[in-house]
């Protein structure tokens, strides 16, 4: 896997668990510039819109927010999926 985005992975986990508060997740994933490179411009698009809607909803508890933060990790986790996937095509 690539170095970049195991250590998302790695970060993402810790996230999951408890270990890494969200500021700090986004902060990792936004400064993740050479990774965004390797992709294709649509994979920055959805990563930033699901970093902002993670910092969103660490703005606000469960009850008040539109989108939970357990469905906006699953879908990160799915995003560093199908980079890993891409880069390896």
């Amino acid at each position: 896997m690539n170095p970049a985005l195991a250590r998302l992975d790695a970060a993402l986990t810790e996230l999951q668990t408890g270990q890494l508060d969200t500021r700090r997740f986004v902060a990792l994933a936004r400064a993740q510039t050479d990774l965004l490179e390797q992709l294709p411009p649509r994979f920055a698009e959805v990563l930033h819109g699901l970093l902002d809607r993670l910092e969103s909803s660490a703005l606000f508890d469960a009850e008040s927010c539109s989108f939970s933060q357990r469905d906006l990790t699953d879908s990160m986790r799915l995003w560093l999926d199908k980079a890993a996937a891409r880069l390896q095509a």
